[in-house]
C-alpha cells in the first residue's frame, strides 16, 4: 500500500478524530470485558469461544482448518496454535480431510460443545450488559447497519489480497 505524502493526505476533523477514538476506546474495552468473561467463566480467551461457536455452527461441527481461519480472520500459525491449546483441553480434535489428504479438519467434540453449552449464557449475559443495554433499540439498529456497511466496504474481493488466513 503506497503512502500519500502529507499534504495530499485527508486529515480527519476534530469530530472525526473524537470518534474514531471513542470508538476505538469501546471495542477495546469491549473486547476485554469479553475476554476477561470468558477467561473467569471457562479458561479461554474470546478468541477460543469464537473458533468453538464456528465449529458448533458447522455442518457436523467441523471446518476445514482453512476455512475456520478465514471466518476467524486470522493466521494459519495462530489457529493451529489455538487448536492444539482446544485439543489439550478436549474441547477440540483435528482429523484428516477426506477430499484433499493435505487439509485437515478441526472437529468439535461433545465435551467442546459441552463447555460452549455451559458458557454461552454467561456470554450472552455479558454481550447483553457491555453492550445491548446501553443502547436503544433504534440505536441497536444504527450500529447494526452501521457494522454492516463498514465490514461490507472491507470484504477482501481481491483474490490475490494479503489475508490473514492466506498466510
Amino acid at each position: 500500500m503506497k503512502t500519500a505524502p502529507a499534504e495530499d493526505t485527508r486529515w480527519l476533523t476534530d469530530e472525526e478524530q473524537r470518534i474514531w477514538r471513542a470508538y476505538m476506546h469501546a471495542v477495546t474495552l469491549l473486547e476485554d470485558h469479553l475476554d476477561r468473561q470468558l477467561q473467569r467463566d471457562a479458561g479461554m480467551p474470546h478468541v477460543y469461544y469464537g473458533l468453538l461457536v464456528q465449529l458448533a455452527d458447522a455442518p457436523r461441527r467441523r471446518l476445514r482448518m482453512t476455512e475456520l481461519a478465514m471466518r476467524a480472520k486470522i493466521t494459519r500459525s495462530r489457529l493451529s496454535h489455538a487448536v492444539a491449546r482446544l485439543e489439550k483441553s478436549g474441547w477440540v480434535r483435528r482429523e484428516e480431510c477426506p477430499s484433499d489428504k493435505r487439509g485437515q479438519l478441526a472437529v468439535l467434540t461433545d465435551e467442546g460443545y459441552e463447555v460452549l453449552a455451559r458458557t454461552a449464557p454467561g456470554h450472552v449475559a455479558a454481550v447483553r450488559q457491555a453492550l445491548f443495554d446501553r443502547l436503544t433499540p433504534e440505536q441497536q439498529k444504527s450500529l447494526g447497519d452501521i457494522m454492516s456497511i463498514v465490514a461490507e466496504g472491507l470484504q477482501p474481493k481481491d483474490a490475490g489480497a494479503d489475508l490473514p488466513w492466506l498466510r
